[in-house]
């Protein structure tokens, strides 16, 4: 890769984004433009792409008004790449510059924006993008895996969002916003079966209560049947199976000047955690070893995961005239257990065909949440649209007390007890911010905002037994801090369907505690991270509306980066910080009427990142790797100029459908999603065999749909080419791998009403 290739990639985005606005203007001054009827759908109806109104600065606006880089994801989108059971993590590659992964399972999803992320597995760790669901921050990353169903809509918002979300979101926050209650009724309910006994059921409804009471309730139920043989006990369709269930309830009380939300929601997960497979990367490759099988592992530990959470939040705003107060109160609470055969195979073989799932030593560890309490508030007092003046002021409380158990245990001897740890935390931050757009002319708007934050952390650790010694350990003064962070912005209307923006702003992420201390006698601990970015966009309307493309270019630097040096030969996890962190790169959204019955979206992305700290080293492999890395004297690997962990440089997404109208009310569809992204990293170090190649995967969708699209039945197919990936590792005692899930085949059913 050049250096000019973002470049090329920026200004080709920016240039289609200004052919189009060079159109709109030269047809808006035409005098006389030529005559032609707006394309029509089954209907008879003009096709033009819906309006789509965000909150991503926390009042509701056109996404085209909105001058920051963000993309919306649809329910009918969700429900297109969710028909498998896919968790949150479905969200990868479906927005420019997003990409997810995890060695959990189905409960810790970590998110990267931009390359900024955090691969930390420790059940306290923070990451620098914020997960906002129904105007909560999830912080806990237990919490952020909650199954998306009966939503709205998905708002991902790329670069630093100090001011109106603060501490924790430097990346970038994803929003998910929930299907409110309203006073007519509506509701649909799904289900569908597919290959590997995978099946999906979901359900909503909701409607007046009487007087001026609504409602909603909604509820889904995921299951897959185990289809991982164990060779080694010989139990058949021994691991990957899951039952994950949700529910939501929601109940709303509206009258002209006062509206009350309340939300309750609860979580229930039982399945496998993550299937490690043992030796599964050769030597010098980043390919499978020949032979390997998806379908089969020889393993002698143990596998279980359970997890329960449960929240509710209340929201209340008044209508004062010229302004609106609003009062945002929430409550999560979670409680999880998790058990993994790390080393991924077996310790001792038995017979020469399981000689290549041997490993150096046995590793089976749990890790345990029995205590996640998170309280936040928050008030707002907004000023009510202006034409010229707009602002909005606040508060913001945020507390959270956990407790962690990490087990470690003797695969050979009968599972007997090796290791325990215990690890409580609290976290205390409060926050006050505001912000103001102010429209100077008709065509050029200001906005500015500005946040101060003060976090707090104390935490201990009572270690009962470990390897290396017993007792508790001292963290000293514990981790603290207050800042400030914001934005500001201009944005220039070139006319009623172009808008240019320029943006600067700033964010961080507080303090970070680490206390995976079973292989270590100390307490890890990272100072406050902080990003400054700047970021030139457009967003574009064209043809009748029938077009939109929105593209940007952006520049960062961070200073103090919290790492994750994770494993390697020592098998100690630890956060370390980098001095400075340079990324830069462009990124593009368009979704497009093509014809009355063709609708396309794509997006993409191109992202550079680079670390630069000449002395920071991080551990090397101790499963045996080729590092590409230079040592330092005492053998730790050199990592400066590295690009970030899990960070791909291209990203790219494409849904295609295509309609066929059948009758007066009927339509026979074929849809096609596909994702992209190019080649990872993942580990701080570069090596020939700990990399992802890049990765494409898609679906397709194809049915009949009638009363007006009221009721529909398809088959589906996700990972259709049913290739295998490697989207993860273990590098501490031999090359274990995490794939991919198979191709799964199904139909569905659903119902709107």
């Amino acid at each position: 890769m050049t250096a000019a290739s973002p470049t090329r990639f920026a200004l080709l985005a920016l240039s289609i984004a200004s052919a189009l606005a060079v159109g709109n203007t030269a047809f808006a001054q035409d005098a006389n433009p030529p005559a032609a009827a707006p394309a029509k759908g089954q209907n008879g109806k003009p096709v033009q792409l819906e309006t789509v109104n965000v909150t991503a600065e926390k009042r509701v606006e056109n996404i085209q008004k909105v001058p920051v880089s963000m993309t919306v994801v649809t329910p009918e989108q969700l429900g297109n790449y969710g028909q498998a059971g896919d968790t949150v993590l479905q969200l990868a590659g479906r927005a420019p510059s997003v990409y997810a992964e995890t060695s959990y399972g189905r409960e810790f999803p970590r998110f990267y924006i931009r390359g900024l992320g955090n691969s930390d597995f420790d059940l306290n760790s923070s990451q620098p993008v914020s997960m906002v669901y129904d105007d909560i921050v999830q912080e806990n990353p237990i919490l952020k895996g909650f199954p998306l169903f009966d939503l709205a809509q998905v708002e991902v918002l790329r670069g630093p969002q100090g001011t109106m979300f603060g501490r924790n979101s430097p990346a970038g926050v994803i929003k998910f916003d929930s299907a409110k209650p309203s006073q007519e009724t509506s509701g649909y309910a799904k289900a569908s079966y597919g290959t590997k006994g995978t099946a999906n059921a979901e359900a909503a409804l909701g409607g007046s209560l009487g007087g001026n009471w609504s409602g909603r309730v909604s509820a889904l139920a995921q299951h897959r049947d185990g289809w991982i043989d164990n060779d080694y006990t010989g139990k058949k369709d021994a691991l990957g199976g899951y039952n994950d269930r949700a529910v939501r309830f929601q109940a709303m009380y509206d009258v002209q000047d006062f509206n009350a939300l309340i939300n309750v929601h609860a979580r229930w997960l039982d399945g496998s955690a993550m299937v490690n497979r043992a030796n599964a990367i050769p030597l010098g490759s980043d390919s499978f070893v020949p032979g390997f099988d998806r379908n089969v592992v020889y393993q002698d530990g143990n596998n279980r995961q359970h997890l329960f959470t449960w929240g509710s939040n209340v929201h209340l705003t008044w209508n004062l005239g010229d302004y609106t107060l609003t009062s945002i109160t929430g409550f999560e609470k979670a409680d999880t257990y998790s058990l993994g055969d790390v080393d991924g195979g077996i310790a001792v073989a038995q017979n020469p065909s399981q000689l290549p799932y041997v490993t150096p030593f046995p590793s089976e560890t749990a890790d345990a949440l029995p205590h996640d309490r998170q309280i936040t508030q928050e008030f707002r007092l907004a000023s009510n649209p202006q034409d010229r003046l707009n602002w909005q002021v606040g508060t913001y409380y945020f507390n959270e007390n956990i407790a962690i158990v990490n087990y470690d245990y003797n695969t050979l001897d009968n599972h007997a007890l090796d290791g325990y740890a215990q690890q409580s935390q609290k976290t205390t931050a409060y926050a006050l911010f505001g912000s103001t757009d102010y429209h100077l002319t008709d065509d050029f708007d200001v906005r500015a905002g500005a946040r101060w934050s003060h976090d707090s952390r104390d935490f201990h650790v009572d270690r009962i037994l470990s390897p290396i010694g017993s007792g508790p350990l001292s963290l000293g003064a514990n981790p603290h801090d207050s800042r400030w962070s914001g934005d500001l912005t201009g944005t220039w209307a070139v006319n009623q369907n172009v808008n240019v923006y320029g943006r600067v702003a700033n964010g961080f992420r507080a303090p970070s505690v680490q206390g995976r201390v079973l292989f270590a006698d100390f307490i890890s601990q990272a100072k406050p991270e902080t990003i400054t970015s700047y970021e030139l966009g457009v967003k574009t309307t064209s043809f009748d509306n029938r077009l939109r493309f929105n593209a940007d270019i952006f520049d960062y630097t961070m200073h103090n980066q919290q790492l994750t040096a994770v494993g390697g030969d020592l098998n100690v996890t630890r956060l370390v910080n980098a001095k400075e962190t340079q990324g830069h790169g462009a990124e593009f959204d368009m979704e497009a009427y093509v014809t009355p019955n063709f609708i396309l979206t794509a997006g993409g992305s191109y992202n550079h990142t680079k670390l630069e700290d000449p002395t920071l080293a991080v551990a090397p492999c101790g499963a045996g790797c080729t590092i590409l890395n230079p040592l330092d004297a005492n053998g730790n690997v050199l990592i400066n100029g590295n690009s970030l962990p899990n960070a791909p440089e291209w990203i790219g997404n494409l849904t295609a459908r295509y309609g066929i109208p059948y009758g007066e009310s009927g339509e026979f569809f074929i849809y096609t999603d596909w994702t992209y992204r190019s080649e990872v990293n993942f580990f701080l170090y570069d090596s020939e065999e700990f990399r992802g190649k890049p990765m494409l995967q898609g679906g397709v969708r194809v049915g009949y749909n009638w009363d007006f699209g009221k009721r529909e039945i398809a088959l589906y197919g996700r990972n259709i080419t049913n290739k295998q990936y490697i989207t993860g590792a273990i590098d501490f005692d031999n090359r274990t791998a995490f794939v991919n899930d198979p191709r799964i085949i199904g139909v569905e059913f659903r119902a709107d009403f």
